[in-house]
């Protein structure tokens, strides 16, 4: 054995960028993107990357500078997941809800070269650009431009995308990794802590989590999958790769609400959706909301997603499926894998299994829930709480320009530590109970925010639910809900402390209730915890009553 090794032909590197060529060659003549009225076939989509990517190395694009994209779901955002690190640079997808400023920092942190700007997000851009230091170097721009809001090419852009996509060489020879380590996406955290770290991920990463994602979720050949998940959003969970390599038709959308989903849904004959579970109580609570006439296999991550809201999207007919990942990697990498007896249990009972985030996906090769001070596994009672750690493929190469970052959460036991606070069942499925930042702790005892949030989530009243820490002054930290309501019954701050005190210990029953019209939140839809911590910070200690606690 010891004579055979590894070799130039059994040593390719990884990378999704062949599920593009396969594709063109199984799928040619079936539909790729459908925007509005324009339709691709797989074969169109094929050269219109190469010839993306041979126009963005026309530019002096060399091997791993960094590519960015300011611009919604829309066909060349799709592209662009081939086309950028066809040219051999890494892409960088940002958040084009966040503010000018923000923006500013990020392009200059990664250092980018050329930024794709959609034709909504101008302004913004320009504006961005604007905040860079006297004399220092500044991106080159192309503007995405939409028949639909017609927009000028104006001076500062050195071309528009579907000129690149005109004029490429069709014939590009495509630059290949030389390592399957090599960098080919870079993301940024931000939405819900302030201060966002650049992710990149390597070629065998992304690889190995797109085809991970679509063994755990069953994807079919040639599903129909609706982008209502962006894909500034951790590259969309990988998923734009991964319907490559199924052959899938991506309906993109530029924005969207319930009706627009559900008029997307029988007019393309939708299959497959991502989305946060803020657009599955979307969904659920609509004046839209009706039932299904075939069945939607949603896959729901970002944050836990509260048993009553599983429940009442289930009953329309979609069919939800949870997991759990991080911009850190790539995609899902814990999954609530279902288990065929539990169909035989009450729905109630098959909504709370559900909202758990399960275990390690194929692709994974340990997970675990550990004491972050000793690194030693937490009992499996579902109770005991501890700290979620990863041991994979796609976990990320680590934090550009940040080794101490890197250094904090790549461990040198072998592990990723999350932030994550879990406990694990005796069954060996994980559950979030919280970000570690968001934990309360009242008078010694740790409160878990999400469990306090499920409880309010089943109130018929309210749409959402946040629950933070607000300073006391015999307690050091009670919980402060903020709410929405969904303007079925009428209740009050009153009426909502009672109702938890009926289905809660007393010392996590919120000592305040807010009720806000609109809770903040990420592009994502993520609920800002930090803007509503700072709200509770503000408003002073509360002066709470000893009492008992049970």
């Amino acid at each position: 054995m010891d004579e055979l090794k590894r070799r130039p032909p059994n040593s390719s590197p990884l990378t999704p960028l062949t599920f593009l060529e396969r594709a063109a060659t199984i799928y040619a003549d079936c539909p790729s993107l459908v925007y509005n009225s324009t339709t691709h076939t797989w074969s169109q989509t094929r050269t219109r990357c190469l010839k993306v990517a041979s126009s963005i190395a026309s530019l002096g694009i060399h091997r791993n500078h960094v590519v960015s994209v300011v611009a919604p779901n829309i066909p060349a955002m799709y592209e662009l997941h081939f086309a950028v690190p066809m040219a051999g640079a890494v892409l960088n997808t940002i958040n084009l809800r966040l503010d000018a400023r923000t923006i500013s920092v990020l392009l200059r942190h990664s250092e980018s070269k050329l930024v794709f700007v959609d034709c909504q997000s101008k302004s913004l851009l320009l504006q961005a650009l604007s905040l860079f230091p006297p004399k220092s170097n500044r991106p080159l721009l192309v503007l995405i431009q939409d028949d639909e809001f017609p927009t000028p090419q104006t001076n500062e852009f050195v071309s528009t995308y579907e000129e690149m996509a005109e004029k490429g060489d069709s014939g590009f020879n495509w630059v290949r990794p030389k390592s399957e380590f090599d960098p080919i996406a870079m993301n940024y955290t931000s939405g819900t802590t302030s201060a966002p770290k650049g992710v990149v991920h390597s070629h065998r990463g992304i690889f190995v989590v797109s085809l991970d994602s679509l063994i755990e979720w069953s994807v079919p050949k040639q599903p129909v999958y609706l982008w209502t998940l962006p894909m500034f959003h951790a590259n969309g969970w990988s998923y734009p790769w991964g319907m490559a390599a199924v052959g899938g038709t991506n309906i993109c959308l530029r924005k969207f609400d319930a009706r627009i989903i559900y008029d997307s849904i029988k007019k393309h004959s939708v299959t497959h959706i991502c989305a946060a579970p803020v657009v599955l109580n979307m969904l659920s609570n609509s004046p839209d909301s009706k039932p299904l006439d075939h069945p939607v296999y949603i896959m729901t991550a970002g944050s836990p997603p509260p048993a009553a809201v599983l429940f009442r999207t289930e009953s329309l007919g979609f069919v939800v499926h949870h997991g759990y990942g991080l911009t850190e990697t790539g995609g899902l990498v814990v999954s609530c894998t279902w288990k065929n007896h539990w169909n035989k249990l009450p729905a109630t009972e098959r909504a709370r299994l559900k909202s758990r985030q399960g275990v390690r996906t194929v692709g994974m090769t340990e997970v675990d829930v550990v004491d972050p001070e000793s690194g030693v596994s937490v009992k499996r009672d579902g109770s005991t709480l501890g700290e979620i750690v990863l041991k994979g493929a796609c976990v990320m190469l680590g934090y550009l320009n940040d080794p101490e970052g890197t250094s904090k959460c790549l461990k040198d036991d072998g592990w990723f530590y999350t932030g994550d606070v879990a406990v694990m069942h005796p069954d060996g499925y994980l559950e979030i109970k919280d970000r570690s930042k968001d934990v309360i702790i009242s008078g010694g005892e740790n409160l878990s925010s999400v469990e306090v949030e499920s409880v309010l989530y089943t109130h018929p009243a309210i749409n959402e639910a946040a629950v933070v820490a607000r300073p006391d002054e015999f307690w050091g930290e009670t919980p402060c809900a903020f709410v929405s309501l969904n303007g079925k019954e009428k209740t009050s701050e009153k009426d909502i402390i009672e109702f938890c005190r009926a289905k809660l210990p007393h010392y996590m029953v919120p000592k305040t209730v807010i009720i806000k019209e609109e809770l903040p939140k990420t592009s994502t839809g993520k609920i800002q915890k930090f803007v509503l911590r700072d709200m509770a910070k503000s408003m002073g200690k509360s002066s709470s009553v000893k009492m008992s606690r049970m």
